[in-house]
């Protein structure tokens, strides 16, 4: 008894789905191998130069004082305050579930190590690092400055760059300090917040 033979169509459809899907895989490293590489560009490179501010965004702080993290972003900040990078400091971050902002813990410290209060602007009340560029956008037009210096880690800086420059920002990137807590682990673990959260930010998930 003779069996009849496997259609041909059903072989074409799975050949066809295969190669779709390995288009998709080559289609997905190759994007998250682009956005690894501007990270990677934007932070080995410091692109501070004369500005109208100095941008800090915010870390955590712990009961009215800033995280290791965050003091490395406010000491570069200040450095470059002090070297005549800008006139003026902006610091970022609303509260993190104490009575306390990071933009507020921001300014007081960086009022402690000399900086003038009249030379200083906090921003308390953003979340996130999408809503902490449309504020630096709203308070960058009411005061006019055109050009701004953004401090934060290696890692975040190409995700603010692009933020930023799509609330129609000019800004520099200037990477702050490694701290000695830091590990291996824990930038590789940074490396692939940034893929992912840049991804959705481009894909209007967040």
């Amino acid at each position: 008894m003779r069996t009849s033979p496997r259609p041909k169509s059903s072989s074409r459809i799975w050949r066809a789905i295969l190669l779709l899907l390995l288009m998709v895989g080559i289609g997905i490293a190759g994007w998250c191998r682009w956005v690894y590489v501007q990270i990677e560009r934007y932070a080995s490179e410091d692109m501070a130069a004369p500005a109208d501010a100095i941008v800090v965004f915010g870390a955590a702080e712990y009961d009215g004082h800033p995280s290791p993290v965050f003091r490395s972003r406010l000491d570069h900040a200040e450095s470059l305050y002090s070297r005549g990078i800008a006139p003026l400091i902006i610091t970022l971050g609303g509260g993190g579930g104490d009575q306390y902002s990071e933009g507020a813990v921001g300014r007081e410290y960086l009022i402690g190590a000399g900086v003038p209060a009249s030379d200083i602007i906090a921003e308390t009340e953003s979340k996130d690092t999408e809503e902490s560029s449309r504020r630096v956008a709203v308070i960058a037009r009411a005061n006019g400055l055109r050009r701004l210096v953004v401090v934060s880690d290696a890692t975040h800086l190409f995700r603010i760059h692009e933020i930023c420059s799509a609330n129609g920002l000019d800004v520099l990137t200037s990477p702050r300090p490694r701290v000695q807590i830091e590990g291996n682990a824990g930038e590789t673990q940074r490396v692939v917040h940034e893929i992912v959260t840049y991804t959705a930010w481009r894909l209007h998930l967040g």
